[in-house]
């Protein structure tokens, strides 16, 4: 716990706030400022600036620290995958932007392989689009895609997830090719695909049209996002934005995902900061959190932990705690649900489909780490 005012703001309003084991998780808050980023929104304070032009130059910025084609700032990676999706449609027809999510008389089909539905594709389909999967759970071949594409193609949707690799799913090499050769757009959520710095805006290089990215785990605030792509894509998403239904009188769809001038300038100093820090001290940190949480666990009788061994993406490391219930006397779930009753509350989880408790650093104030493990041990009777 880092002061005794810990959570103090919250707990006036009657809000419990909570130690952060699960991660970057919208649900909590997502983030925290860097100290640099929070600098630098305090100087966007002083000053108002037409946003449209705010956007362009951050834009530029970005693109040039992060070596891609163009960038726009939005309200978070789900607002960028909607943005795209509408440029995909809409294009730069006034019209046809105004007229969305009514899709009439447009390409509205993104293509989406089976077995890459998740929980942010709906993000896809609020501004008109509808998804149609291609391929089947157990995978994808290149003639899946060939025969998917059709006349109301307006995209081919790619979940990137380079940590966890899949095999059974179309390559985005093959995936970029087949697409391009009918004139399609390629899309990808690499929401939390930013390192390996030569990971960062990878898949844009790699000639996809468009990619995500959550600027949250970047230290920048959670309600930021990052899109990536070519010129052409990049200018078109541009005008669905709520800038450019303010600046244009164009009443796109992205009016309701605003992002404010210091969220702007608060993305170009995380940026900044993420391309220049010294990641083997970030990392070197987490591991030292990750294992100080594992430290009181060793040992204890139908309790196994390990340290997840990565540094690929937004949260590196982590801990995987295993344990046996006829042995403790309790699931995994009954662990996770005390943790969250305690005083302070303790948020972990166990992912949809797995056994074991996830614990990550990224979320945790000094200190913290130790009493998550020492809070957990307690639960054992150690």
């Amino acid at each position: 716990m880092t002061t005794t005012d810990w959570g103090g703001i919250y707990k006036e309003l009657g809000a419990r706030p909570v130690i952060n084991a699960t991660g970057s998780v919208t649900m909590l808050g997502g983030s925290t400022p860097a100290p640099e980023v929070r600098e630098a929104m305090d100087r966007a304070d002083g000053a108002y600036v037409p946003l449209m032009e705010l956007e362009e130059r951050a834009g530029e910025a970005i693109a040039k620290m992060v070596d891609v084609p163009a960038a726009y700032i939005t309200s978070g990676a789900g607002s960028a995958l909607t943005l795209a999706t509408a440029a995909c449609m809409a294009g730069d027809d006034d019209a046809k932007i105004q007229q969305l999510p009514d899709t009439t008389g447009m390409k509205n089909e993104i293509l989406i392989q089976a077995r890459q539905r998740y929980w942010y594709d709906r993000c896809l389909e609020l501004a008109g689009a509808k998804l149609v999967m291609f391929g089947t759970e157990q995978g994808t071949s290149r003639e899946d895609l060939e025969k998917a594409i059709g006349p109301n193609t307006a995209a081919v949707h790619y979940y990137a997830v380079v940590q966890e690799p899949d095999p059974q799913a179309l390559s985005l090499e093959d995936t970029i090719e087949i697409a391009h050769a009918k004139g399609v757009p390629v899309l990808v959520d690499a929401a939390g695909q930013i390192y390996p710095l030569d990971l960062f805006g990878s898949f844009v290089r790699k000639g996809a049209d468009f990619q995500c990215t959550a600027a949250k785990y970047m230290s920048s605030p959670q309600s930021t996002g990052l899109a990536f792509g070519s010129t052409d894509m990049i200018r078109k998403l541009a005008l669905q934005s709520f800038v450019s239904y303010e600046g244009r009188r164009i009443r796109g769809v992205g009016r309701p995902q605003k992002v404010d001038r210091q969220e702007m300038v608060g993305v170009v100093a995380a940026v900044r900061l993420w391309m220049t820090m010294n990641h083997e001290e970030r990392l070197a940190d987490t591991e030292t959190k990750c294992r100080n949480m594992m430290a009181p666990l060793q040992g204890i009788s139908g309790v196994t932990v390990e340290l997840n061994d990565n540094i690929i993406g937004h949260q590196p490391y982590g801990v995987t705690m295993e344990v046996d219930p006829a042995v403790i006397g309790m699931s995994a779930q009954d662990v996770v649900d005390r943790l969250k009753a305690g005083d302070p509350p303790i948020w972990t989880r166990v992912r949809e489909g797995d056994t074991g408790i996830i614990l990550h650093a990224f979320g945790l104030n000094e200190g913290e780490d130790k009493v998550v493990g020492e809070r957990i041990a307690a639960l054992f009777g150690k």
